[in-house]
């Protein structure tokens, strides 16, 4: 350690100069974070309107709606990850795999166990230990998949079984109860998941289209990507909650979420097609001329040799893509009145038990929190991925 620090941090004057000045600003910074989480910081405002933060006023009836939602996603993910091939060659000690799954979960658990102080009651704890069953479960079945019959399966069918519940829970869901009900992170997390999961096939097909030989589907596909990447998303959002009434009947007209759905899913798309289809380009065409050697069809060479390889080249990307619409749903709340977490957590310090007390810094720490979180996880998950693919190695 000594001789790393003298190597790395004093190797000159100049280095002990800037290592001493960074560790001082970086000591005030961590005495001061930690001064104001446990010492200064007031999150009763927190524990009071965590129901609010997290749900809004979604009616307890349906709760059960967003809880079988949730568990079905963590199934969904679980299986997904545990259903994938695994190398052969050096397999992971019992310590190794302890340790992936610290780093893989370990923020997710110790922000759960966070969560369910805060609300101190059983169904919290309770709802917690589902979720750790549903994970195992899913754990489970993806290596039912590996090891059984299920093996055949191709792996876009693999992905849409496990897919297809979570993805109508959430519809279901968000189809049950009021738009004025709606509220807090749940609105950010199904609007994420939602659009991540319909923008990433319509990407795929722009980026088809882009580069296809039939002039007209080139010029549709072209057009559509550069008028949506050359508009801002914050006018989509304004103009899906003002303009919409002039084209169609206000009676008819879908509610905010599914306008916001809507325009997260086009504009995500037009940006994940440039990202597949420079993916496409590195390909080497002797790919493709190889299949073609083969007799394979031009459809066949697309989808089992060019896509899964450039798909398999461009995850950092694709990734971050989604990490910014992850983020970007707080515009939904500024665009067109949905009440968000990031709104949510402004609202509650206006309450008459809150009202001029500076409590903002608390509320918008926690939402920072929450998207810390959520963004940490995708961005772990990406580069577990790409170790696993050799993305980069090989």
């Amino acid at each position: 350690m000594i001789t790393w620090m003298r190597r790395n941090l004093f190797r000159s004057i100049t280095d002990t100069i800037l290592t001493v000045i960074s560790g001082s600003i970086l000591g005030y910074v961590i005495f001061q974070v930690f001064q104001f989480v446990f010492i200064t910081g007031r999150w009763e405002i927190i524990q009071v309107n965590l129901k609010i933060l997290l749900v809004g006023r979604f009616p307890e009836e349906l709760m059960f709606l967003v809880g079988f939602s949730i568990l079905a996603t963590c199934f969904s993910i679980a299986s997904l990850a545990s259903g994938m091939n695994r190398p052969i060659d050096q397999p992971p000690t019992l310590a190794g795999k302890l340790w992936g799954l610290f780093q893989r979960f370990g923020l997710i658990i110790a922000t759960s166990a966070f969560l369910i102080v805060l609300a101190g009651d059983m169904a919290a704890v309770l709802f917690g230990a589902y979720v750790v069953l549903s994970i195992f479960a899913g754990r489970l079945f993806g290596i039912a998949r590996r090891n059984t019959v299920l093996k055949r399966l191709p792996g876009w069918l693999w992905v849409a079984i496990n897919a297809t519940l979570p993805l109508v829970l959430i519809f279901l869901t968000m189809g049950q109860a009021a738009l004025e009900e709606w509220g807090g992170f749940l609105i950010n997390f199904y609007l994420a998941v939602v659009s991540i999961a319909l923008s990433f096939p319509l990407g795929v097909m722009l980026a088809l289209g882009r580069r296809s030989t039939l002039p007209l589907l080139r010029w549709l596909s072209t057009a559509y990507i550069e008028l949506i990447r050359g508009a801002p998303l914050f006018v989509l959002l304004l103009l899906a909650g003002v303009a919409l009434e002039f084209f169609i009947p206000a009676s008819i007209a879908p509610d905010a979420i599914f306008r916001a759905v809507t325009v997260f899913t086009l504009f995500t798309a037009a940006y994940l097609a440039e990202v597949i289809r420079g993916g496409l380009q590195s390909i080497p065409k002797g790919q493709a001329e190889a299949g073609k050697a083969l007799g394979l069809s031009t459809f066949r060479i697309t989808f089992l040799i060019t896509l899964p390889q450039a798909l398999r080249n461009v995850i950092p990307a694709q990734i971050g893509q989604f990490i910014s619409l992850f983020k970007d749903t707080t515009l939904a709340g500024v665009a067109l009145s949905v009440f968000d977490l990031l709104n949510v957590g402004t609202a509650i310090t206006k309450q008459d038990d809150y009202l001029g007390q500076g409590l903002i810094y608390e509320s918008l720490a926690f939402v920072g929190l929450l998207f810390w979180v959520g963004s940490y996880v995708m961005s772990r998950e990406s580069q577990r991925i790409e170790k696993k693919l050799g993305v980069g190695i090989r």
